[in-house]
């Protein structure tokens, strides 16, 4: 005869015990006998009304879904001739973006006769990147989409979010440099 491990309803180990004998003592409690761990040897079986540990189930996963806030794709644009500022703008918008939680669609349109400069635009993403790593990774490298190259960011998880501690800010020049001497002339 085939024999379980069982444990009770409370979380009592009951022991080692038949199929048959343990299917007995469920029933008398008016709960299912419920097979948790097949590879175990014996298996591992519970007392447990199965039919509310499947309606509980669903109800956590209603209540983290409902919970859980929509990501949503959020979109900027760059050009290949950004200046510093501007640039600096852009990186601000994304890193607000990505605190948020949403992903973002960088793209970078070519005009003209700028679409012969791709190195250049990969660069400028890459650029890019290298300023919001430490909060986003790339979801989708960049690509070209006609007169377009688009590379998509996503915020980092919390396993690839592990804080990194911000480089100390650079220690203030010390007063060592030589002042000239001070005569009773003031300066014109």
């Amino acid at each position: 005869m085939p024999q379980v491990f069982v444990i009770d309803e409370e979380g009592r180990q009951l022991g080692r015990m038949s199929t048959r004998e343990a299917l007995e003592k469920a029933q008398a409690h008016n709960l299912d006998l419920v097979e948790v761990n097949p590879t175990a040897r014996p298996p591992v079986c519970r007392f447990m009304d199965y039919g509310r540990y499947k309606y509980m189930q669903s109800k956590s996963e209603r209540d983290s879904r409902a919970k859980r806030k929509p990501q949503e794709l959020r979109e900027v644009k760059v050009r290949p001739k950004i200046d510093d500022h501007d640039f600096d703008v852009k990186v601000k918008t994304i890193e607000r973006l990505i605190k948020d939680g949403d992903r973002v669609k960088v793209t970078l349109r070519f005009r003209g006769r700028e679409i012969v400069h791709m190195e250049l635009a990969k660069e400028l993403l890459k650029e890019l990147f290298q300023r919001v790593q430490d909060l986003a990774i790339i979801a989708q490298k960049p690509v070209m989409d006609g007169r377009q190259m688009v590379m998509v960011l996503a915020p980092k998880t919390g396993s690839q979010a592990q804080a990194k501690p911000k480089a100390a800010p650079a220690p203030a020049p010390a007063a060592t440099e030589s002042k000239p001497a001070e005569t009773g002339s003031t300066p014109a």
